[in-house]
């Protein structure tokens, strides 16, 4: 998939939601295939409701952890509205996997709103589910819904790493108590893979 280039990733949503965690998993997952990659946290605060976007470039030689504007190669959105902030890293290629749960701020535009602006900004590749709902109702934690989109994207061959390297890394930055319940969530993902 890499073919000697860079594979971009912007993870997008709020704080609370596992952003970091999902960030150390992928990282790992590549490292674990002899991938270079790097990581940064471009803004917001890792708190509960903080904006928080996250860059990931995966490679053979990976120079700077930030995406370029317009290169994004796949967006995982785990917040319907924070979608809306990265739309200029993306591109008519560009994958995205939104997740349809919208932190309840007073005053933001309503879900109809964000939908429809969704689905005027994006018109390639792009797949919304109620991750945050299914996690919740098949093993009790919405928070899983990071987890899930990135089973998603493995089943669906959208990342340059391997299902069991992302299995092997959840083992290896997840604590113990927790990673039954992940694994879970990357299992539930393959119910509704295309």
């Amino acid at each position: 998939m890499l073919k000697n280039r860079i594979f971009n990733i912007i993870i997008v949503g709020t704080g609370g939601q596992g952003l970091i965690t999902l960030l150390q998993i992928i990282a790992e997952a590549a490292d674990i295939q002899d991938l270079d990659v790097k990581t940064a946290e471009l803004h917001g605060l890792s708190q509960r409701g903080g904006s928080i976007s996250t860059h990931i470039r995966i490679g053979k030689k990976v120079e700077t952890p930030l995406v370029p504007v317009g290169s994004a190669d796949l967006v995982i959105s785990l917040e319907y509205l924070e979608t809306l902030r990265v739309l200029s890293y993306a591109n008519s290629e560009t994958i995205f996997l939104i997740n349809n749960y919208s932190f309840p701020f007073l005053g933001t535009i309503s879900e109809k709103e964000i939908e429809k602006k969704i689905n005027q900004a994006i018109t390639g590749n792009k797949h919304i589910c109620a991750a945050s709902e299914l996690c919740q109702n098949e093993l009790g934690k919405e928070v899983l819904s990071g987890i899930y989109l990135l089973g998603f994207a493995c089943y669906n061959d959208l990342l340059p790493i391997k299902l069991e390297s992302v299995k092997k890394a959840i083992r290896q930055v997840v604590p113990k108590n927790y990673q039954e319940i992940n694994l879970k969530a990357i299992e539930l993902a393959s119910k509704n893979a295309n």
